[in-house]
């Protein structure tokens, strides 16, 4: 690029910067590490350079590079920002090890770099982690002893650290703490609160919070979708699924295959053929493709049903949308199969 195409631009460390993070982006550290030997006398790094080699490391799970990196970063001289000590604090967190990260928190304090909110946010998470529930509660109340103003991530995070140690109730409580604050509630709030209810208060715990999702039109993402199709397919509630389905199609969501799959697998094996029937041609109608898997649960049914129509059409819809958009590997391709294989 330099030689060749942008021939009278000045390469400096911003430039080298993008091509760090590049490799980072894709977990090449070696490459990244490299590069960044060969051209340090070249191109005068600076704190984010440091930044991102370091959130590399950290992302591809190594903290004992991270730790290495670090040290080499001060013996160069460069003075770590509020980032910087984030990305440790997070490493340390990740990897369950509490202690080191309170320890950088008041290390960092010492040196006279204030906690930001994002630091505090980490620290609550990590003691989720190692199930320290009172550590998180008392790093949440210390926001405000800061004169921050806690957001919604902060909020998350005290919610996950209440559902890891068991105390779904103190999560319900922090949910309910977030609407009387003004502090909405998205889609890790929904997640969170689904994965603590299902182990409590089972279905019917569920299906409250459920509830306030459809009150708000609220969207769900894909892994909140699935857990949910899954749950419902696994307590032999399909109508609870399809009612899900129902939801999400009207108001111009295709969910996620792996949830067309649950609920079609579950509709045929609790005898709604019919039902699985229309949601897969609703699949195919959204020019998305059918899993394979799907396909063959609901070709079983169909051909025992003798449905012929019905699966005739189903092949049909499945080859147009062949010849637009061709299949990847996993979903049904429209190739007339004999049942009695599947």
């Amino acid at each position: 690029m330099e030689k060749e195409i942008f021939v009278e631009r000045v390469f400096g460390v911003e430039e080298i910067n993008v091509l760090l993070r590049g490799f980072c982006t894709l977990r090449q550290m070696k490459e990244a590490k490299s590069v960044f030997r060969k051209m340090f006398y070249r191109f005068e790094p600076n704190t984010q350079t440091f930044n991102i080699l370091l959130l590399g490391f950290k992302e591809s799970g190594d903290i004992t590079a991270v730790d290495m990196f670090y040290h080499e970063m001060i013996r160069r001289g460069f003075k770590p920002n509020a980032v910087t000590y984030n990305i440790r604090i997070d490493a340390c967190c990740k990897k369950a090890r509490y202690d080191d990260a309170f320890r950088i928190f008041e290390e960092m304090e010492k040196l006279g770099c204030s906690p930001t909110l994002e630091i505090i946010t980490t620290l609550i998470h990590g003691a989720g982690i190692v199930r320290n529930v009172f550590r998180a509660r008392e790093m949440f109340d210390e926001i405000a002893v800061r004169n921050l103003c806690p957001d919604i991530g902060a909020y998350n995070a005290l919610m996950a650290s209440f559902v890891k140690c068991g105390d779904v109730k103190s999560a319900m409580e922090t949910m309910d703490e977030m609407e009387e604050k003004g502090i909405g509630h998205d889609n890790v709030t929904y997640h969170t609160t689904f994965l603590g209810l299902k182990r409590s208060q089972g279905i019917e715990g569920v299906l409250k919070v459920y509830q306030k999702i459809v009150d708000k039109s609220f969207i769900p993402k894909s892994c909140t979708v699935v857990m949910l199709m899954k749950y419902f397919c696994e307590s032999r509630r399909p109508d609870l699924g399809l009612d899900l389905w129902k939801y999400l199609v009207e108001r111009g969501c295709c969910p996620h295959e792996h949830a067309v799959t649950l609920l079609v697998t579950c509709l045929c094996a609790r005898g709604q053929g019919d039902a699985a029937y229309e949601c897969s041609k609703q699949v195919l109608e959204r020019g998305r493709h059918l899993n394979e898997g799907a396909f063959s649960v609901l070709e079983r049914f169909l051909v025992k049903a003798g449905e012929t129509k019905k699966l005739a059409k189903l092949k049909q819809m499945i080859k147009r949308l062949e010849t637009v958009l061709p299949s990847s590997k996993g979903n049904a391709d429209g190739i007339s199969t004999p049942a009695s294989v599947h």
